[in-house]
């Protein structure tokens, strides 16, 4: 996308600018976007971040733009938007859900929608996948990581087989899901096969033992295999009422990466806050990364109110601030 709209600067180009004295913001201007620096956003030794659902009110195409614009250098791309970039045919199908039971027609509907795409999904190689990585390079961004939810009901082996060639397809060092702990033991041995990371997503229930969200499920994951390990959340782990610090330096080798919004505890009532004005000890967190050198990636989740575009920034100059 990006590509089409720098002309490539040939040999001939260069030498012409040079001796005209163009200015090189001119120049620069004109290449083609392969061949500009990435975008860097290692901010004084941490590398920070975003998960593409920060922006999941815009199309993939326009995702990449804003990294751009805002100039996040590193993604975790959600698979529906890797799926979507890569030409996979719409969704799950609509009717029903929160809004009733649907009808035998949106059944139906949603029925062969699901098949349609579980066809695609199967049909999927090497090949499917490489352009949208090279597409996501090509803007001068590292993609780290791929967030494939998963639930250990309705997600049968041929689709988790799936998630991890994608993942090796996109070239990612490691995969983060959002799903519950028995799906350990069934993604242990495919962790295992393919040589993958898969960091387990927290949340904040604490009630049902099945959730991630107490050190204690999270340990019972890692425990099923040193390829699983932890995404930890760090508002919705502040939500559950237990401080990240301790947790990041007994088991920050097993974290495949952090996922950094500001939350209220649920004992204040929980919720979503713009950074700063929750109890997430999100600068502390940062100062923690920063201090031990520890190669996390740092990705801002964006969840609290308001339009991704203008509310991404402000995210990343608190972390700018915090990490000076």
């Amino acid at each position: 996308m990006y590509q089409n709209e720098r002309s490539t600067v040939t040999r001939r180009d260069f030498t012409r600018l040079a001796l005209a004295g163009a200015p090189a913001a001119i120049f620069l201007s004109r290449l083609p976007l392969s061949a500009a620096a990435k975008i860097n956003s290692r901010i004084n030794g941490v590398q920070i971040g975003a998960i593409t659902y920060s922006f999941r009110s815009m199309p993939a195409e326009d995702i990449i733009k804003a990294y751009v614009d805002i100039g996040l250098g590193e993604m975790e791309l959600m698979s529906n938007h890797a799926e979507q970039l890569a030409g996979a045919p719409a969704g799950r199908g609509g009717g029903g859900g929160r809004r009733g039971a649907p009808t035998p027609e949106q059944q139906a509907e949603r029925d062969a929608a699901i098949k349609t795409l579980h066809d695609w999904r199967m049909s999927a190689t090497e090949a499917t996948f490489k352009p949208v990585r090279q597409k996501i390079q090509d803007a001068g961004i590292e993609l780290k990581l791929l967030c494939y939810n998963m639930n250990v009901k309705t997600t049968p082996d041929d689709e988790i087989e799936y998630a991890f060639r994608m993942a090796k397809a996109l070239g990612v060092s490691a995969m983060s899901t959002s799903t519950q702990v028995s799906m350990a033991k069934r993604l242990a041995p495919f962790a295992e096969k393919h040589k993958v990371r898969v960091g387990f997503h927290g949340h904040a229930n604490t009630t049902n033992p099945d959730e991630v969200a107490t050190p204690e499920s999270f340990e019972t994951v890692m425990a099923a295999s040193k390829y699983l390990g932890a995404n930890l959340d760090v508002g919705h782990y502040t939500e559950a009422g237990y401080d990240p610090i301790p947790f990041l330096e007994k088991h920050h080798d097993r974290i495949t990466n952090l996922h950094l919004k500001d939350m209220k505890k649920a004992s204040n009532g929980g919720g979503y806050t713009p950074f700063g004005q929750g109890d997430a000890p999100l600068k502390d967190v940062l100062k923690l990364v920063q201090k031990n050198k520890w190669d996390i990636p740092v990705n801002i989740e964006f969840e609290y109110p308001g339009d991704p575009k203008v509310e991404m920034p402000k995210c990343l100059a608190y972390v700018k601030e915090a990490l000076a």
